[in-house]
């Protein structure tokens, strides 16, 4: 196994940002908000877990970061979804903060500290081994240490049976980031997908539009968190919807 490349993270107010792809890990203004409005109501979670039916929904993100978006959507499950269901988070990062780094980006949320600690606590092991169940084994992650489109095509060849229940598209801005927001990403989405399968991104560039739409994906848009003028949001149908 190749050595792990920690995330190289400089501090700006308190506030996390990359210096390898020169971005901030999440909106400065308030990321709990832009969390909740972009990756949770968008995908319609709360809706869809109240009385879910099913023994486990999974969600597959193309950016760890800082965890924000895992720590926000598993305290939804937890709060919403019948104890009896599991949650599968499942997230490819290519370079993941060291532990100390993600230690102090959690000291901003304080009324999170339950689940930070948590997350904290069994951070090195997932970065270890891959995969790791918390908060009572109702919450399993598996952290995928590769760039987005190589770790959901090892995972489909893997795990040929494995579905998806909703994604989190959330590297770096496709500006910043190119390489991620690629056909071959959106293609193994497709494949990873059914047409229950919704996604949501923070954002509206006209190329993931139309990538998303050529690998089989509705595509909506609505008006963005804060300062972002539009999103993106939607659902597999598993035919072409380019124009």
């Amino acid at each position: 196994m190749p050595p792990v490349v920690h995330a190289a993270v400089s501090w700006q107010n308190g506030l996390a940002y990359s210096e390898q792809y020169q971005d901030v890990y999440f909106n400065s203004d308030n990321g709990l908000l832009e969390t909740n409005y972009v990756f949770l109501q968008a995908n319609r979670l709360a809706d869809r877990w109240l009385d879910y039916p099913n023994a486990s929904f999974t969600i597959a993100e193309t950016g760890f970061g800082t965890g924000l978006n895992f720590i926000l959507a598993a305290k939804l499950w937890l709060d919403t979804a019948p104890v009896k269901a599991n949650l599968h988070f499942i997230s490819a990062e290519k370079h993941p903060l060291s532990p100390a780094d993600m230690s102090k980006a959690w000291q901003q949320w304080p009324s999170l500290k339950p689940f930070s600690e948590a997350l904290i606590a069994y951070y090195p092991k997932a970065i270890a081994e891959g995969e790791v169940s918390i908060f009572d084994r109702r919450v399993r992650l598996s952290l995928l240490l590769a760039d987005a489109t190589t770790a959901y095509r090892k995972l489909s060849q893997q795990q040929p049976n494995i579905a998806v229940d909703a994604w989190f598209l959330d590297g770096f801005s496709p500006a910043k980031n190119p390489d991620m927001w690629q056909g071959n990403l959106f293609e193994q989405m497709a494949m990873l997908s059914n047409s229950q399968t919704s996604f949501a991104t923070f954002t509206s560039a006209s190329a993931v539009r139309r990538q998303l739409m050529a690998a089989g994906f509705k595509v909506s848009k609505q008006a963005g968190y804060a300062k972002k003028r539009e999103m993106l949001y939607g659902q597999y149908a598993g035919a072409s919807h380019a124009a």
